[in-house]
């Protein structure tokens, strides 16, 4: 009797894990649009608007947590960079039109409910990012800083969003908002670090449910 019923609870628990397994996604494979507000912190730059986009992979432990690898790249319009004469970066004055571009690459935990229709996430993302607005404010304008800029930093994002399921099976979803709060530290004459916002939207396929 012992040992039937012991049976009995292990095909129960086995066709439990079956059906938690089946509930929720393995693998989240995310392609978006993403656009960054990105507050260049030199004293003579102003704020960016960026366009871009990227993606995402996430790996679900449970239909609650997971860890995430996050992309994004992004290009920016033009703005005007004007120091005025008796500057520390350029004594004699200078002024040119100057770009700047953004790349992120940020890994973390995402918690949130990974199954069902509506999808609601949050996670907390370290890692790193690319720019080159400061190395091209020396370049074009011949500016002298006082630390040279690097084109590299520590980055980390905090937000979440939500995906809503847009087939009977729920393999993929749409996301109509992603919004995280975006922290750079890049090195240049600035004390502080850059804090940035950032919105993504797009689609999410997910696999090994």
């Amino acid at each position: 009797m012992k040992i039937t019923k012991a049976l009995l609870l292990g095909v129960v628990l086995l066709f439990g894990l079956a059906a938690l397994a089946q509930d929720a996604p393995k693998f989240e494979v995310t392609a978006d649009y993403s656009y960054a507000r990105y507050n260049a912190s030199h004293a003579y730059t102003s704020s960016y608007s960026l366009n871009g986009g990227g993606g995402a992979v996430d790996f679900n432990f449970t239909k609650y947590l997971g860890i995430k690898m996050d992309l994004q790249g992004y290009g920016s319009n033009t703005q005007n960079f004007h120091a005025a004469a008796g500057s520390t970066i350029c004594p004699l004055g200078c002024s040119a039109n100057v770009q700047g571009n953004l790349f992120t690459y940020l890994f973390g935990p995402q918690i949130g409910i990974r199954s069902g229709k509506i999808r609601p996430f949050g996670h907390v993302l370290l890692g790193g990012a690319h720019s080159n607005v400061y190395g091209n404010i020396e370049k074009v304008t011949g500016a002298v800083f006082s630390k040279a800029p690097s084109g590299n930093s520590f980055a980390l994002a905090f937000g979440g969003g939500v995906d809503i399921a847009i087939n009977h099976s729920g393999t993929i979803a749409f996301r109509p908002a992603e919004i995280d709060y975006l922290y750079t530290r890049f090195n240049n004459s600035a004390a502080s670090g850059q804090n940035n916002f950032q919105y993504k939207a797009g689609v999410v396929f997910n696999f090994g449910q």
